[in-house]
């Protein structure tokens, strides 16, 4: 069974970071950390635990606790810039900071553009670091013709890249 940490920062965007926690299969464990700015009425989900972003002794916050994977979707610049930079204030922060020491799997999907030149620079050093930079860029082949599917789209990509089997787009036969 997969142990996946769903992270949210920034307001725009938190449904996709909802549609992926959606979207993982029923036997992974989830853990969703909901930055203070991304903090919204969650509807109860089944087999999610919303750990508090101001607890930094959860259990996410450790090495030991061999999480396969971990996403922020979205990403705001500021919770990139603290990854970025090591600034592990809050629990987010704290477990991408363990996921990076620990050298596990670690995506994160900023969601502001145009990008300056520091997010770029940023992303970049991350990016050396085995950090998947993914932000949700848009999809034009398999068919997609409403947003619905290009969502799916979106969240099928960053599932592919941690490892999850899905059947969310067309793939590509070409």
């Amino acid at each position: 069974m997969k142990k996946i940490i769903i992270g949210i920062s920034g307001a725009s965007g938190v449904k996709l970071g909802l549609r992926f926690a959606r979207a993982l299969p029923a036997d992974c464990e989830k853990y969703l950390i909901v930055s203070e700015h991304a903090s919204l009425v969650f509807e109860k989900e089944e087999k999610i635990t919303q750990l508090d972003n101001e607890n930094i002794g959860a259990c996410t916050a450790s090495g030991s606790f061999m999480a396969d994977a971990m996403v922020i979707i979205p990403c705001s610049m500021n919770t990139l810039a603290k990854v970025a930079c090591g600034i592990a204030d809050t629990l987010l922060t704290r477990s991408a900071m363990v996921m990076l020491k620990e050298k596990r799997p670690l995506l994160l999907a900023p969601r502001e553009m145009p990008f300056d030149a520091i997010a770029l620079e940023n992303m970049l050093k991350l990016s050396r670091l085995g950090v998947w930079i993914a932000p949700p860029v848009l999809g034009y082949y398999g068919e997609i013709d409403n947003l619905d599917k290009m969502e799916d789209f979106l969240v099928g990509k960053w599932l592919d890249m941690i490892g999850v089997e899905h059947k969310l787009y067309q793939r590509w036969e070409g």
